[in-house]
């Protein structure tokens, strides 16, 4: 019998290990079926508590693979249950069957969607993250754009042509390239190349200017471009 299928991206190394190996999951909780019964076969009397066993497959079934595969797990502990009765023909009142049969569902049926609903969550807060790691990427790339536009704009102002021509042509292919990154993070979730080094916006040495920046510092002295806007060309 084939393991239930979980998504990949829920599993990370540091999820216990039947999560992160559900085929051995799978294999241990079959484990623990088989001993049981044959513990109830062997020693088995409609007296004892041996039955109750059953929780420990059905727990690691339902917090390995959820609401589905628990209340499978606790259908089969109850067959498995009545199995045992019709084979050592064991008569039991209702209140018996009861007592054996609800409290082995419910396990399987309850901890199942606590399961699915702890991944939901789980994996909701990963998409926030990462849409919120994006939009702060974005407010830092829109930064750079709008300071490299603003110093092109100011060697134009000043004649400085080429200059401004230089740095505009940098900041339409910084544009196309960090944009170009952003989407491909998007849409395939992983960087496909180096991290932008965020300490300059520009491949020249245009800096990205610190609000903690005193008024002598903010200046566009290092991309070559004049202090005062109206030096001649």
């Amino acid at each position: 019998m084939s393991a239930p299928s979980m998504p990949a991206a829920a599993v990370t190394p540091r999820d216990p290990w039947f999560r992160r190996h559900p085929p051995l999951a799978l294999a241990v909780a079959g484990i623990l079926f088989a001993g049981v019964l044959g513990l109830r076969m062997l020693f088995g009397s409609p007296v004892d508590a041996y039955s109750m066993l059953y929780a420990l497959p059905i727990v690691l079934i339902a917090t390995t693979f959820g609401l589905r595969a628990g209340t499978v797990a606790g259908l089969l502990a109850v067959g498995l249950t009545v199995l045992w009765a019709m084979t050592q023909s064991v008569h039991l009142a209702p209140t018996g069957w009861a007592s054996r049969v609800l409290p082995l569902l419910l396990l399987g049926v309850l901890l199942g969607h606590a399961t699915d609903r702890e991944r939901r969550a789980h994996e909701e807060h990963r998409r926030l993250e990462a849409a919120a790691l994006l939009h702060r990427e974005a407010i830092e790339i829109n930064d750079s754009l709008v300071q490299g536009m603003a110093a092109a704009k100011w060697s134009f102002e000043a004649g400085q042509v080429e200059t401004g021509t230089r740095i505009l042509d940098r900041t339409i292919t910084d544009a196309h390239d960090l944009v170009s990154s952003l989407i491909r993070r998007a849409d395939m979730g992983a960087r496909t190349e180096p991290p932008h080094d965020r300490s300059t916006s520009l491949h020249g040495p245009i800096r990205i200017l610190d609000s903690s920046d005193g008024p002598a510092e903010r200046s566009w002295a290092e991309a070559d471009i004049p202090q005062q806007r109206d030096a001649s060309a």
